[in-house]
């Protein structure tokens, strides 16, 4: 299985600066955003549903910051949004998805 993590400053930008390209060039099953810094009626999700991959997100309650996601090619057995601390749960800093034993 290929993970790849990115911080990608702003997911809008990087999509209009290649990420699409370069995913499908990089081919990962699962790949792990940092800095999203979009809500969710802001996301692309088109653009990466096209290239097979579903998508969690979890943004932060401030609009244009922070945020994180996972694009993934297979189904997870679990997503779990948030960490349980508030401070950090509303910058949306945390989310994971289990994989059978991953």
């Amino acid at each position: 299985m290929k993970i790849i993590t990115y911080n990608v400053n702003g997911l809008r930008a990087a999509v209009s600066k290649g990420l699409p390209e370069w995913l499908a060039q990089a081919n990962p099953d699962i790949l792990c955003l940092q800095e999203t810094k979009l809500q969710p009626d802001q996301y692309p999700g088109e653009v990466f549903e096209a290239l097979g991959y579903k998508s969690y997100l979890y943004s932060a309650q401030k609009k244009g910051y922070s945020g994180v996601a996972i694009l993934t090619k297979q189904e997870p057995d679990h997503v779990e949004y948030g960490m349980g601390m508030e401070a950090y749960d509303n910058e949306g800093r945390f989310i994971r998805a289990d994989f059978g034993d991953l």
